[in-house]
């Protein structure tokens, strides 16, 4: 993804929000203050007409009590009250009792005269009812009975007895329970409503109001404001793109031309001298940076250029002191340096060693050929001079001259075994182990893994293991005191290996020195790209060498 993109993406993204958050914000709060505004308003009209209706009742009944023309016997009455209701003094509801069901609320006084009932005037009720002020368009606020059922007529359906309607809702319930209640309920027409209900405080006369009005009357102005805040958001996000795509021309157009720069950089051209806008102080010390990287970079790729060509005299001016690549640079300068001194001093050494190689190996063969073949030559020549006859003494010569001849393969054999162009590493390895084990009271076990038949074994790594086995063995005969020494030559599909165990006195590898043979047999493992590990604890001094299977 492009930057351009991922910016245009991220401003638009939070602008959105922005905006998305306000206008919910609003709409809710909007919402929730039309909300309160209406309940309000509805339980208002509600008390008021309770007020009304209960007052109404009350002074009607003040004057039923106090004035005999207002009375009438319970026979002039065009329905059938119970005994049960004619006892109880009061106002009641005989709707029900009514044969039409029409909605009839009367007085009852018992008098010594007998049992004295009004009927009120349902038109004065229905007056206080059908004042619609504050109602809108489709208020309403009606009467319901404790059977849940209306008590005053239903302005939406002025044809239907008012009884006939049910009206068991939570509003009405809670309202015989004595709880003013304000929601939005469906209505007895199913119909969403703002709605409150309150219990009519009269005794005897089971009645509560509910005063409502339609939810889409009251949320026509939330629609309207919800389709203004729409055009409205559309408006400010149109134009926040519009303005977030300039401010990213502005922005990324320097950086692509920065990305190309640095793209010729990267391909190894740093001699390019390319002008670009610059349309801001910023972009301006990005620039002015690119180009000191540029002569930086070009000052190093010199110095590179003259250490590659070994030109170790020339010299490299740091940028500062956070140049890292200058400081990289002379750092390698200096290795290079330190290198070479050292490769000088390691050749050096090397031809040293070679040559004290050389000389220690004349010097053992002189004295060798001195203490060994020397005396029995000696011998032999003076058995000669005396032109012996004697059958005896001719069998001591051909003694001595048996045992000079032994002693001079045996020399042969230490200087190249030709057992080892013949029959291999394994057994020459073998042979002379055998013989070593004739001068010695030394234990040595030797165990070979060698492949006899298709052996991948090079004659280059059959000497030098062969080498590094005589030098170990001498090594552990001449300095370790050791009692018992183990070998274990192994052949692998992928490598060998050399094992080798003394029970002896063990040395330091660290200040071990290079006289005794390590440093040789460490060279024969790097030549033939082997490695070994060396542990020299006393009375477990093991060399493990691996040397991996030319193809």
């Amino acid at each position: 993804m492009s930057i351009k993109t991922s910016i245009l993406i991220i401003i638009n993204s939070l602008i959105a929000f922005v905006i998305v958050v306000l206008a919910f914000s609003s709409y809710k709060e909007f919402s929730n203050v039309l909300n309160d505004r209406i309940l309000q308003q509805l339980n208002s009209i509600k008390t008021l007409k309770k007020n009304q209706i209960e007052h109404l009742i009350q002074s009607e009944w003040q004057k039923f009590e106090s004035s005999e023309l207002y009375n009438q016997n319970s026979d002039s009455i065009p329905f059938i009250l119970p005994d049960s209701i004619k006892k109880i003094n009061g106002i009641h509801d005989f709707t029900r009792y009514h044969p039409n069901k029409k909605t009839t609320i009367g007085f009852i006084l018992n008098t010594k005269k007998g049992a004295l009932i009004k009927i009120l005037e349902y038109n004065k009720i229905k007056n206080i009812l059908f004042e619609r002020t504050g109602m809108g368009s489709s208020g309403e606020s009606y009467l319901v009975g404790s059977d849940y059922r209306l008590r005053s007529e239903s302005r939406f359906y002025p044809n239907t007895i008012p009884y006939t309607l049910s009206v068991k809702a939570e509003n009405a319930i809670k309202a015989f329970k004595g709880k003013d209640v304000f929601n939005i309920r469906k209505d007895y027409r199913g119909i969403e409503v703002y709605g409150v209900s309150s219990r009519i405080e009269i005794k005897n006369l089971k009645m509560a109001i509910l005063s409502e009005i339609d939810v889409d009357e009251v949320t026509l102005p939330l629609k309207n404001l919800k389709e203004r805040l729409a055009g409205l958001t559309f408006g400010i996000f149109l134009l926040a793109v519009m303005l977030s795509l300039f401010l990213t021309r502005i922005i990324t157009n320097p950086i692509k031309n920065m990305q190309k720069s640095l793209k010729i950089m990267a391909e190894g051209d740093y001699n390019q001298t390319n002008d670009f806008i610059k349309n801001s102080t910023e972009i301006k010390e990005m620039f002015d940076a690119l180009a000191n990287l540029k002569a930086s970079l070009q000052g190093a790729i010199k110095f590179s250029d003259d250490i590659g060509k070994m030109n170790l005299t020339t010299d490299y001016q740091l940028k500062s002191t956070n140049d890292l690549l200058g400081k990289s640079l002379l750092a390698m300068r200096d290795k290079l340096i330190e290198f070479r001194n050292n490769e000088e001093n390691t050749r050096i050494l090397s031809q040293r060693m070679l040559v004290n190689g050389m000389e220690n190996e004349r010097r053992r063969l002189s004295r060798e050929l001195h203490d060994s073949v020397g005396p029995y030559l000696t011998s032999l020549k003076h058995y000669i001079e005396n032109k012996v006859e004697n059958e005896k003494i001719k069998k001591e010569m051909k003694k001595i001259v048996d045992d000079t001849i032994a002693e001079i393969r045996l020399m042969s054999n230490a200087l190249m075994p030709a057992a080892i162009d013949d029959f291999g590493i394994g057994v020459t390895l073998t042979n002379f182990i055998e013989n070593i084990k004739k001068s010695t009271t030394v234990t040595i076990v030797y165990e070979d893994l060698t492949k006899q038949e298709n052996s991948n074994i090079t004659n280059h790594q059959a000497i030098n293991l062969f080498r590094i086995s005589q030098e170990l063995i001498n090594n552990s005969l001449k300095h370790s005191n050791a009692k018992n020494i183990r070998i274990t030559l192994s052949e692998f599909d992928e490598f060998m290996s050399l094992f080798y165990f003394d029970d002896g006195i063990g040395f330091d590898v660290t200040t071990i020195k290079l006289g005794l043979g390590i440093s040789n047999i460490k060279e024969r493992v790097a030549i033939c790209n082997g490695k070994v590990t060396i542990n020299a604890a006393a009375g477990n001094t093991t060399f493990e060498i691996e040397l991996p299977i030319e193809s």
